[in-house]
């Protein structure tokens, strides 16, 4: 190693500097870039397979054991791993903090699995003919919680530190536990013979769950990669980060439910809402970076706006997926009742998972080999194709069903001439 070099050059494990790993975007990957992004991503799957994992067998297990007990116990294991979360600054640093880091957060997802896909089950059983508008609803305060955990987060840290957010929240999470058992009412189900991957064998489900895929994905990238962007494009505060993501939330949460109520009253509007939402979604993000084959330069007032249309289109999107997904489900055979809402459920959470480890990973990867500006296009692309293929999937069905009562008008005719020939 040369004796001169500058002191402000970060020595890597494999003997590259920092400054020479990061000089340009187009360069090969040097072997520290390559076990940092290993690392990251093993984080990620990690993460996320703690979700996606319990999908095919959770559902089952919400009707033996019942949602309301599943519920309850998932908020109660939250609430207890968000404490314990915050202690983890006691911990000694090095490899016991790390370990201790993948247990909590592992047992976590676990707990939180459980009180998501059940509360999405016991929404849907107990709001039967209105579950698009009561899920379009309950965003608003999905929403809320993105808006407000940021500022409250950051502000409690500022004032009493790295316990007391996490302090506050279990112990929110502790109280909800009590508050749900004395409200919930209890539901019986008997177990369903039905299997989770019989979902996958209508095309319809697969062709939405590609659609919830990208959505996730989407959000996903935007997560890791914009307040990068937004700070090192435009100079941004991250104070002014937080308000440029709120853009994203903001739209999503206010047009949540009133497409859930359009939905419900106009059932035939759902499938036509998720492909016009898929290509607004494609739209904001090719013009997001934008696209660096259009030659336009990035403004910060066209990020804000296609934000805006991008949140706006997630929730025209995402909210008529579970009512259709349902719905094929029992027209193709699929037995009414809790057993066939957790498998719907579990079907959703573990798919919407998949796409969040999805996004950050790959829109990361493409991130760093090409551009922001690149990786928002593929996620636009990813967007466009789902809306596609949702697009034929839905105008082939339309026209066997303007076919089918000219067959079965016609058949009558011919049967009665053959008898009387």
């Amino acid at each position: 190693m040369n004796d001169n070099m500058d002191s402000d050059e970060v020595q890597q494990t494999d003997g590259s500097t920092l400054e020479e790993s990061t000089s340009s975007p187009n360069q090969r990957m040097t072997r520290y870039q390559i076990l940092t992004l290993t690392s990251i991503a093993s984080v990620n799957f990690s993460s996320m397979i703690c979700y996606s994992i319990l999908g095919p067998f959770f559902p089952k297990e919400i009707v033996q054991i019942g949602a309301k007990f599943m519920l309850i116990s998932g908020l109660f294991v939250s609430s207890v791993c968000t404490i314990l979360f915050g202690l983890l600054d006691k911990v000694p640093d090095g490899p016991t903090f790390i370990i201790l880091c993948f247990i909590i957060r592992s047992v976590d997802a676990v707990g939180f699995s459980a009180a998501m896909t059940s509360s999405f089950a016991v929404s849907t059983k107990v709001f039967p003919n209105s579950i698009a508008t009561v899920l379009g609803s309950l965003e608003i305060f999905t929403g809320l919680g993105l808006i407000l955990g940021p500022p409250i987060g950051g502000w409690l840290y500022q004032s009493f530190g790295y316990e007391v957010p996490f302090m506050a929240l279990g112990c929110f999470l502790f109280l909800m536990v009590p508050f749900n058992m004395y409200i919930l009412p209890s539901f019986d189900a008997d177990p369903s013979k039905d299997s989770f991957f019989r979902l996958f064998t209508c095309l319809k489900i697969v062709l939405i769950c590609f659609a919830i895929f990208t959505l996730s994905s989407g959000l996903g990238f935007l997560d890791a990669a914009l307040s990068i962007y937004a700070i090192d494009t435009f100079k941004l505060s991250p104070g002014y980060v937080g308000l440029l993501l709120l853009g994203l939330s903001l739209p999503y949460c206010l047009a949540s439910p009133l497409l859930g109520i359009v939905s419900d009253r106009f059932p035939s509007t759902r499938p036509w809402f998720m492909v016009l939402g898929g290509l607004f979604t494609a739209t904001g993000f090719w013009f997001l970076g934008p696209v660096p084959i259009l030659q336009i330069k990035s403004q910060l007032w066209l990020v804000v706006f296609m934000l805006g249309i991008i949140g706006f289109s997630l929730s025209m999107t995402a909210i008529p997926t579970f009512p259709e997904i349902l719905d094929c489900a029992y027209e193709n055979g699929f037995e009414e009742g809790l057993s066939t809402l957790g498998l719907v459920s579990g079907l959703f959470g573990a798919v919407w998972s998949f796409g969040m480890f999805c996004g950050p990973t790959l829109g990361g990867f493409i991130t760093q080999q090409l551009s922001f500006e690149w990786a928002a296009s593929v996620q636009g692309g990813l967007a466009f194709l789902a809306a596609f293929f949702l697009g034929v999937y839905f105008l082939c069905q339309r026209t066997r069903q303007e076919r089918s009562p000219q067959i079965q008008t016609k058949r009558p005719s011919d049967e009665a001439t053959h008898l009387l020939t």
